[in-house]
């Protein structure tokens, strides 16, 4: 502290030397204070270069008088011609006029007067400029200046950003009463029943701060709350400064350039030491002068005085106690960008004292330019610090989202579904509005394209809560609201990209009895060891998959012991092994869509509790094998529509339970008449097929309800007339 002295900086400051130096924000916080110091320096060498400049203009340069009596090339007395005693003292008589004077002056100047005593005030100028050069060049080179204004900038709008000091506030209130808050991250263990079992729960570091003025920490009670204009503006400098990081650490420019313009100014302070020391002793007042201008002045010898070379002899040795003063702090700043690493910058002191532990460590030029903020004043950087935390920035997006989404206007988003339940869908959002827990009345929850969301205890408001959708939503959970879910949950909704999305706490959702999975579920990298969770589902009773599987997978199989229904949308993806199927006996549904079958799988005769079959959309040409569903005794609806079907087997007769039958979309031609010994069919639809008449047996049919025949190629609307007659 001793090296930078409150003066210093106000003087640095004041404004009788701002024509000096640049008063722009970027020059007052990144000059660190040797650069303070060394400016000051600068400045008084200067006036050093001014002040002789000045004299040496306005002062006669050098006064010379001729030699009468030359004795050796050397100026001797007049000699004693009249007795023993030497003669009484007078003024030599000299017959020159002024102009001759003045011309002796300035060819001794020029020729006999040493170099460094008469270019001293102008090395001492060129010397200054270099030295300033050097000092500010980082903050004009276009390619370095540029980053730190943008820096500077940004920096400030962080420190006076409100919320900031609100961010701030809400630790120290978190520390004077911390309660640790269990967040699933998506990993559990599979053998445990508890919740703080089923669950890792990550507690955030919280200790108490040094001090509250130390941080710039006001209590919270003075914070308020950010309106909606403050919410915008944090929100903008958090993408600022998300751009401007990937931006900056790329690269180390101004690391280089600083620590380059460090080591000339070294170089430069030993080549003035080296050269000053030596010359200064070159300033004489006393300068002899034998020139050969005789046949102009009658004489060939003078004796010349330097009126300013006593004067030019102090400023020479207080300007090198400048240079050394000046050479020294430069050498200690170039120790310390070597002996510190500046091109790491680590916020462990902030994330022990905050709550906010995953604020990221910064490298080159971001983490020079943060250790040059610290040499000003820390305090810049720690607040700074809020805005490269992903839990500050999700407190922003969580405020500024319930301050968009009041009660009222999610209460107008409220609709009722088809099965008749009170459903809400917000989509795109950043989060969850907490006035969301609010609508007691809520039984549907979707979340769609909300990639950051967690789910919080207050859920457990939500009383009437039975299903939720997550689509392409990875959510994380908080503890309390998990074990809210545990026991109230009985649908869940899951669509993805990636399988990873799959939030792993899904599978202690011992309550589940509805589970629907809409993405990638491929072989491929061993991707089912992320579903094995299902075996953990001991309540699951239906099962969707909509995926692109080749083969079920054997978690699925382990599942369906205790399922009652499975549905696979294979989206066109042939799937080749079914024989697991078999091991499902309490299923009594069962949908396989799009699954580009060729035939009806010989494992499906085998689950006898079958009530309902749908093969939508694959690729059967010939049903032979329907002879086999004879054995299902509770088969009541069959599905085979959109498929390539061109005839119906005699056997369909045998299916004497059947009561509803699809088979449009396909390429039938003819109706067996043994189709009308199903005397329980109440929905038939042969609709969109290649039939040209109707067989009049239909008339057996004394329990049918619907018949659809629409669309089929030749079929004549009075052929349609004869058969409904039959009825």
């Amino acid at each position: 502290d001793l090296f930078k002295p409150t003066w210093l900086v106000k003087a640095y400051e004041s404004k009788q030397l701002r024509y000096f130096a640049d008063t722009q924000p970027t020059y007052r916080i990144l000059k660190p204070w040797w650069d303070v110091f060394t400016d000051y320096i600068s400045i008084i060498m200067l006036m050093i270069a001014v002040f002789g400049g000045t004299l040496q203009v306005t002062q006669d340069k050098m006064i010379c008088l001729p030699c009468k009596w030359i004795l050796n090339d050397t100026c001797h007395a007049m000699p004693n011609t009249t007795g023993p005693y030497p003669p009484e003292p007078k003024g030599i008589q000299y017959d020159l006029d002024r102009h001759q004077y003045n011309y002796v002056d300035a060819v001794c100047y020029e020729n006999k007067l040493h170099w460094f005593a008469k270019y001293f005030p102008y090395l001492v100028l060129l010397h200054t400029l270099i030295f300033l050069a050097c000092s500010n060049f980082w903050f004009k080179f276009p390619r370095t200046s540029s980053k730190l204004e943008h820096f500077v900038s940004i920096l400030l709008k962080c420190f006076d950003s409100p919320w900031t000091t609100r961010a701030l506030s809400e630790t120290v209130v978190e520390e004077s009463d911390p309660k640790p808050v269990g967040k699933m991250n998506g990993s559990m263990d599979k053998k445990t029943s508890s919740v703080s079992e089923d669950v890792e729960a990550s507690v955030p570091m919280l200790q108490r701060t040094k001090s509250r003025i130390e941080q710039g920490i006001v209590d919270r009670s003075d914070t308020g709350v950010l309106d909606k204009k403050e919410g915008e503006q944090a929100k903008a400098l958090f993408e600022k400064v998300k751009k401007f990081r990937i931006h900056v650490e790329e690269g180390d420019i101004v690391y280089r350039l600083y620590i380059r313009q460090t080591i000339i100014k070294v170089i430069k302070f030993i080549l003035i030491i080296s050269y000053t020391g030596y010359y200064v002793g070159q300033i004489r007042f006393s300068v002899v002068c034998p020139v050969n201008i005789e046949k102009l002045t009658g004489y060939r010898l003078f004796h010349c005085a330097h009126p300013l070379a006593t004067l030019f002899k102090i400023l020479a040795c207080f300007y090198i106690s400048l240079v050394v003063v000046y050479g020294l702090i430069c050498m200690y700043t170039l120790c310390w960008m070597v002996r510190h690493s500046l091109k790491r910058y680590s916020f462990e002191s902030i994330r022990e004292e905050s709550s906010y532990s995953d604020i990221p460590d910064l490298k080159n030029d971001f983490a020079f330019m943060l250790h040059m903020i610290d040499q000003y004043d820390p305090l810049y950087s720690k607040r700074f610090a809020v805005f490269l935390s992903e839990v500050s920035e999700n407190k922003l997006r969580q405020l500024n989202l319930n301050n968009e989404w009041t009660l009222e206007k999610l209460r107008q988003r409220i609709t009722k579904n088809s099965q008749d339940k009170l459903e809400l869908h917000l989509f795109m959002l950043s989060g969850i509005p907490e006035t969301v827990f609010d609508l007691v009345e809520l039984e549907v929850l979707k979340l769609e394209l909300i990639p950051d969301v967690t789910i919080p205890p207050i859920i457990a408001q939500l009383s009437s809560l039975r299903e939720m959708w997550l689509y392409h939503t990875p959510a994380k959970i908080e503890a309390p609201a998990l074990a809210f879910l545990r026991e109230n949950l009985k649908s869940l909704h899951i669509k993805f990209t990636d399988i990873k999305e799959i939030p792993l706490w899904i599978y202690s959702l011992k309550n589940l009895s509805e589970l629907h999975l809409t993405g990638n579920l491929s072989a491929e990298n061993n991707r089912f060891i992320v579903i094995d969770g299902l075996r953990e589902l001991k309540s699951l009773k239906v099962l969707r998959l909509k995926s692109n599987l080749t083969k079920l997978p054997q978690v699925v199989t382990d599942v369906g012991v205790h399922l009652q229904k499975l549905s696979i949308n294979n989206e066109g993806t042939k799937l080749m092994v079914l024989n697991s199927l078999k091991k499902m006996v309490n299923l009594t549904e069962l949908e396989l869509i799009r699954c580009d079958l060729e035939r009806i799988p010989h494992s499906i005769f085998s689950l006898h509790n079958l009530q309902e079959i749908d093969l939508k959309d694959n690729n059967l040409k010939t049903i032979e094998e329907i002879i086999s569903f004879q054995h299902l005794h509770r088969l009541v609806c069959l599905k085979l529509w959109y498929n390539q079907i061109a005839y119906i087997p005699i056997q369909i007769g045998t299916l004497t339970n059947l009561e509803r039958l699809y088979l449009n979309r396909n390429k039938i031609e003819k109706i067996p008449s043994q189709l009308f010994f199903c005397r329980k069919l109440r929905f038939l639809d042969l609709s969109h097929n290649n039939l040209t008449s109707i067989h009049p047996d239909i008339g057996f049919l004394q329990n049918l309800q619907y018949f659809a025949v629409t669309a089929n190629r030749g079929l004549f609307s009075g052929l349609v007339c004869v058969s409904l007659s039959a009825f």
